[in-house]
């Protein structure tokens, strides 16, 4: 009898307290950052949140899906500077301020096959504390551009 009587507390609590999430919500890709942009879709970004990952970023991979990105985070503000060197697809390369809002692009940045460190680098005129790299084309395509605010909450 007290065995039955505390399945049914279980189950009543399960129906009252279900696990999960609610209908009609995303709850996003484990490990990764959802990025809402201004036209609604959304971006899951791997977060580079320390040296190494920073230092590595995209490199070496053979394809960004449409969906996905790299949001790279920093403590303070500065003009980041970001190269292509052993990175194997374009990106657009885009950098926020503090408010996110976006306030450099560099669009469809090519690869660079280089094999010393003289790869082009490229930079923002002010300084950011974000930035984020999506497959070449996406920010053209997503209609990103200077101004526009994207919505995030970092760990």
């Amino acid at each position: 009898m007290q065995r039955r009587r505390s399945l049914a507390y279980f189950f009543i609590l399960l129906l009252l307290f279900p696990c999960g999430t609610q209908a009609g919500t995303d709850p996003g890709t484990p490990g990764l950052i959802p990025i809402t942009l201004p036209g609604g879709g959304t971006i899951q970004a791997e977060l580079a949140d320390t040296p190494q990952k920073r230092a590595e970023g995209l490199m070496y991979r053979e394809h960004l899906a449409d969906d996905r990105g790299m949001l790279f985070t920093f403590s303070q503000a500065q003009a980041w500077v970001f190269w292509m060197k052993n990175t194997k697809i374009p990106l657009d390369l885009i950098w926020m301020n503090e408010k996110k809002e976006i306030i450099h692009l560099e669009q469809r940045v090519p690869i660079c096959t280089r094999t010393d460190d003289s790869c082009p680098q490229y930079r923002p005129n002010e300084g950011a504390l974000y930035v984020l790299e999506l497959a070449g084309g996406r920010a053209e395509s997503l209609k990103l551009q200077r101004g526009s605010k994207l919505q995030f909450r970092v760990p």
